[in-house]
């Protein structure tokens, strides 16, 4: 199905230039597939380099951030075809660093692949100052991707990480909480129990080669020097912007949550695999349909609608299931999204932080499928608190990845603030508000415990502590 329009399209690509503008967004690649391979429809704007003014093509390579874990996901699930592991084996069987000793019910394989360990957000570990502080550093005759004392001591910080929590968003597969260091674990299980030495050698041996991912690679030095890799552009805390090719930055130090870069064209063959059910437009099949169906299926609640499978989010457009990955680091705004009814894949890459590139995503995905290009908003009917619920939800939650927010009671509800700035909450369910932002509705959910007093909230992907008093 592909009912796009020159109307359509015309408002997709105003859509884009918008976002850009209102992003400072300086290169977005869109392009559109079908099951065949096809490319339905590729369009470039800006640039890959906008000093230089070096134009975007579908060779240019962009980060992809946590895109990667539909990645890790996959590996684990070929794995599981293999016979090598079991999605319900214990995830300390697989590494030994990681007891699972502060929890009284064991964290398997499947949780962590959808973010339900249990785990409150961590900072992260990274891969700068990990090699740092080892006294080693990348170079392409030594490459971080493929050493094994590197990947020794990240898996030691991160399990040891993950081990000393005592408190927990539930038990194991309770609740969902985005959790970074989790596919962290997954890649190490990878690099430990595959046929291949490193995560970055399965990648290209159980997935790259096969779809003919020639541009794709999950390498930091080797990107930095490629001629036609995107500079990187983020904002610093000062407004001031940073333009590098430095794809070290803010990494995590185990890189199944989000280190993979590639290209449009590469990853156009990487979603025509999922509406094969994983077999490549090029003929190859790297897993059966029953692992794809399994990936896809609808397992953690997000928020209304929308919920997680085994790294890939599952929504409703319309009658149809939308499967799909956002991706976000400095210098990287990524969208991955399919829809098998259509049969269409949808790809978005943005070498700009903190661009609303699932908007862009959706907005095609949409005027593919012979949609209205902008969602109509959900109109909530009218909800008052009660006393009871502004009471507990009233306080400090704090993230330890950095972001926080406070609820206070005012002239009868709650007002927030989101890491110091007014936010509008609005009441639309017992425990549960909603932030409506331009292109997307943020939900804040209470996190209750066994005697229903508020410990937690969810507030987009992440469920945020409530400070002690």
């Amino acid at each position: 199905m592909n009912l796009l329009t020159e109307d359509s399209i015309r408002e997709v690509e105003q859509l884009t230039e918008q976002i850009m503008q209102e992003s400072s967004a300086r290169g977005i690649a869109v392009g559109v597939t079908d099951a065949d391979g096809n490319i339905l429809y590729e369009r470039y704007f800006g640039w890959r380099d906008a000093e230089k003014k070096l134009p975007v093509n579908r060779d240019t390579i962009f980060g992809m951030a946590s895109v990667t874990k539909s990645f890790t996901a996959l590996s684990i699930m070929q794995m599981q075809m293999d016979g090598r592991l079991n999605v319900n084996d214990c995830v300390k069987d697989y590494v030994p660093e990681f007891t699972n000793k502060n929890q009284e019910e064991a964290v398997r394989i499947w949780h962590l692949m959808c973010h339900s360990g249990g785990y409150f957000p961590l900072p992260r570990i990274v891969v700068d100052k990990t090699a740092q502080e080892m006294g080693i550093c990348d170079s392409l005759e030594e490459e971080l991707i493929y050493r094994e004392d590197f990947a020794e001591e990240g898996i030691r910080r991160v399990a040891g990480r993950l081990d000393a929590q005592t408190h927990f968003t539930g038990r194991p597969g309770q609740r969902l909480s985005y959790c970074n260091d989790g596919f962290g674990l997954l890649s190490d299980i990878v690099r430990r129990h595959s046929d291949c030495s490193s995560f970055a050698e399965y990648l290209e041996k159980h997935i790259f080669r096969p779809l003919g991912m020639e541009r794709s690679n999950i390498s930091f030095i080797r990107n930095s020097q490629d001629e036609n890799a995107a500079v990187l552009y983020s904002q610093n805390t000062d407004g001031s912007w940073r333009a590098d090719r430095d794809y070290e930055n803010d990494a995590f130090v185990l890189h199944g949550g989000g280190a993979l870069k590639s290209t449009l064209g590469d990853m156009l063959k990487y979603v025509a695999m999922y509406l094969n059910e994983g077999r490549g437009a090029n003929g190859n099949r790297i897993i059966d349909r029953y692992s794809v169906q399994e990936m896809c299926k609808p397992r953690q609640y997000m928020k209304p609608g929308v919920y997680y499978g085994y790294g890939l989010e599952t929504k409703q457009l319309g009658d149809m299931t939308v499967l799909e990955h956002g991706g976000s680091l400095p210098g990287v705004s990524s969208n991955l999204s399919f829809c098998p009814q259509a049969g269409i894949g949808v790809i978005v890459l943005c070498n700009t932080m903190d661009v609303p590139a699932y908007a862009i995503g959706d907005a095609v995905m949409r005027a593919c499928c012979g949609l209205p290009v902008l969602e109509e908003r959900t109109a909530h009917q009218p909800y008052q608190w009660t006393e009871e619920e502004r009471r507990q939800l009233a306080g400090a939650y704090v993230s330890g990845e950095g972001d926080s927010f406070t609820l206070e009671e005012q002239n009868g509800g709650l007002s927030m603030k989101m890491n110091g700035k007014e936010v509008s909450l609005q009441p639309v369910y017992p425990w549960q508000g909603m932030v409506r932002k331009k292109y997307t509705d943020v939900y804040l959910t209470a996190v209750r415990d066994e005697d229903g007093n508020v410990f937690a909230a969810h507030y987009g992907s992440r469920i945020f502590p409530k400070k002690s008093v």
